[in-house]
């Protein structure tokens, strides 16, 4: 089971910030979001960053010289295409099965185990608190939120236009794939990528700017089985200035406030 970090984006809404480094390079507390990602998936028993798969795209040599321990695979058409086709980068590295993650998040090791520990072959992670952060997100909107409806733990639904109202929660940016779950993600994949290449699909203007969770939905009504498991926080997503603002304020004090209890 290995650990696949999906960040070959630039972050451009992070203005300056991105400009001499990657976005998981932003510090919060202290540290890097990847030293916060590093550290979730080895508290999760997922072991150390020789484990760890890095899809890279936009300053990927930095990351390489400062992480040598971990796999790269060079995403070298990032800015022409999105997560889905970044995904795949590395897809050599998940017949055994994995576990993704933006690059972008903060979430903790409990919320990877909950996935680790589901008997299901594809678990996406679901914050059912999400609205509680979008309250002061005024530069990230609720519409912009990876929205899932669900009976029980089964998914339904996993898109943005899902109302708020409906929705069970967000999908936090982190899913488990068995070796069969990773084995129905690529056979999906082939088949719609055959189909769509250059042409527009589903949600995306083409199929190369295709986000992971619209494969999903595919696959949801072509009779997959997707399951989540919930988290109420223990997630934040560092997308704008203000998100980065949010989380130097909240992260490291919800960790003090649990080290406390």
């Amino acid at each position: 089971m290995r650990p696949i970090i999906i960040g070959a984006g630039r972050g451009s809404r992070l203005k300056a910030m991105t400009d001499q480094q990657p976005k998981c390079y932003a510090p919060i507390g202290g540290r890097r979001i990847l030293d916060w990602t590093l550290e979730a998936f080895e508290g999760a028993g997922l072991g150390d960053p020789r484990n760890v798969v890095f899809i890279g795209g936009y300053r990927v040599d930095q990351i390489r010289t400062d992480y040598p321990k971990m796999t790269f695979c060079h995403n070298r058409d990032w800015q022409n295409n999105n997560i889905l086709a970044s995904l795949f980068c590395a897809e050599g590295f998940m017949e055994e099965g994995f576990v993704c993650s933006y690059s972008d998040i903060l979430f903790r090791d409990t919320v990877v185990m909950r996935a680790l520990n589901h008997p299901g072959d594809i678990v996406i992670c679901v914050d059912t608190h999400w609205r509680d952060r979008y309250a002061d997100r005024s530069q990230h909107p609720e519409d912009d939120a990876e929205k899932v409806t669900a009976t029980g733990d089964r998914i339904i639904q996993i898109n943005r236009s899902i109302s708020s109202q409906e929705a069970a929660g967000e999908y936090i940016g982190v899913a488990r794939f068995s070796s069969r779950g990773a084995q129905l993600l690529r056979e999906h994949y082939h088949r719609v990528r055959a189909q769509f290449t250059g042409r527009p699909w589903r949600q995306a203007s083409v199929f190369e700017k295709s986000y992971l969770i619209i494969l999903l939905e595919e696959m949801i009504e072509r009779g997959v089985d997707i399951h989540m498991v919930t988290t109420e926080g223990d997630y934040m997503e560092i997308d704008t200035e203000e998100d980065y603002a949010l989380a130097n304020r909240n992260w490291p004090r919800t960790l003090l406030d649990d080290t406390a209890h």
